[in-house]
């Protein structure tokens, strides 16, 4: 027949004073307080195969959510760096101008912003739709317009689609900007003359 050991069976009889009190008191605590209790079967079995794959499952999918939201951070980064320095310039444009179509393109539209200068250059970008895809070797051209005339060629560029789409170009006015300086988008003429014929120009100033 088994018996509860005794604290003199745990720590024999030679301890005494107060170090036998504490220990008293911590013997008749655990006899208090019992054994504990008994493992479920399932605990005492162990984690499971399904158990095991169902946790990596859960960590792989954290993961794959801390990643995609990682790349959502450097996406957003990258595209506040690209706006703030495009052009070379600041983070927001020197001039802004917006472009509507002539009668040659009449559902034509575009918008044209000048970034600072460091150089003497001055960088563009211009943006537009609606305009139609030009013949082989042909290109539209945009003019820097001084005292209401073309004055100064800044650049080329071709629509690629057939179908009229957006297109985003950069181009440079390397002359030294004034007031009521304005640009306008030219069709080439029908010998290939320049500055040709205007499809798109800045809205008319109402008053």
């Amino acid at each position: 027949m088994n018996r509860e050991p005794t604290l003199d069976d745990l720590i024999g009889a030679e301890t005494t004073g107060e170090e036998r009190a504490r220990l008293r008191q911590v013997h008749d605590m655990l006899l208090e307080a019992g054994p504990p209790p008994e493992l479920s079967p399932k605990l005492e079995a162990g984690p499971t195969l399904g158990m095991t794959l169902q946790r990596k499952r859960a960590l792989k999918r954290r993961a794959m959510l801390l990643l995609a939201a990682t790349l959502a951070l450097v996406g957003v980064f990258l595209l506040g760096y690209a706006v703030a320095n495009r052009g070379g310039g600041g983070a927001s444009p020197v001039l802004s101008q917006a472009l509507e179509g002539t009668g040659l393109a009449k559902h034509a539209q575009g918008t044209l912003e000048v970034w600072d200068s460091r150089d003497g250059n001055w960088p563009m970008t211009l943006s537009v739709v609606g305009l139609k895809q030009l013949p082989p070797h042909s290109y539209y051209e945009v003019y820097l317009v001084r005292h209401g005339k073309p004055w100064g060629a800044c650049g080329s560029f071709r629509v690629q689609s057939p179908n009229p789409g957006v297109v985003t170009v950069t181009l440079t006015a390397p002359y030294t900007l004034r007031k009521g300086d304005s640009w306008v988008v030219t069709l080439p003429g029908a010998d290939g003359t320049e500055p040709g014929k205007t499809v798109l120009r800045p809205p008319p100033v109402r008053t």
